[in-house]
C-alpha cells in the first residue's frame, strides 16, 4: 500500500467498458491516454471516440507520469468525513501525452509553495489491491 491522502469513507470510481483499460493500468500504477489511431490526437478521459475526427480506431498510450501545473484551486470545504483541510486539485498538463491535461489532487506540498508550470510526478494513491488514483507531487528534480 502507498501513502493514503484522502479519507476512506471516499466514494470508489466507477468504471465502464470505455475507462477499464485505463483503471487496470493504473492499478499497476500506469498512466495512459487515449490516442486516436486515425488522427493521432490524445484524450483524456478516454471516450468510444476520438473527440477531434470522430474516428472509433482509439487505442492507448503510457505517457511517464510526469507534467507541470496549469493551473490549480485550494479547497478548504471537506467533501468527505476525516478528510485533511486545506486539499488541492490541480489541472496537470501530462509531458509526453499530446497536449492532454488532467484533473487530479496535489499532494505532498505546502498549496502557499505552489505555482503554475512547477514541474509535477505522478503519486499513486493504493486505495485497494485492485484500485490506484494518480495523485501529482512536485519533482524531486
Amino acid at each position: 500500500m502507498t501513502e493514503r491522502y484522502f479519507p476512506d469513507g471516499m466514494p470508489p470510481p466507477m468504471a465502464d467498458g470505455i475507462t477499464l483499460p485505463w483503471w487496470q493500468a493504473a492499478a499497476e500504477h500506469r498512466l495512459l491516454v487515449q490516442r486516436c489511431g486515425s488522427c493521432g490526437h490524445s484524450q483524456l478521459p478516454p471516450s468510444p471516440i476520438c473527440s477531434e475526427c470522430r474516428s472509433e480506431d482509439t487505442g492507448w498510450h503510457e505517457v511517464s507520469g510526469r507534467g507541470e501545473l496549469y493551473t490549480y484551486t485550494v479547497v478548504h470545504r471537506p467533501i468527505a468525513a476525516g478528510q485533511e483541510l486545506p486539499y488541492v486539485i490541480g489541472v496537470i498538463s501530462l509531458e509526453g501525452s499530446g497536449g492532454v491535461r488532467m484533473i487530479s489532487n496535489i499532494v505532498d506540498v505546502d498549496p502557499e509553495a505552489l505555482s503554475v508550470g512547477m514541474p509535477l510526478e505522478v503519486a499513486w494513491e493504493d486505495m485497494s489491491d485492485d484500485l490506484a488514483i494518480p495523485r501529482f507531487r512536485p519533482r524531486a528534480d
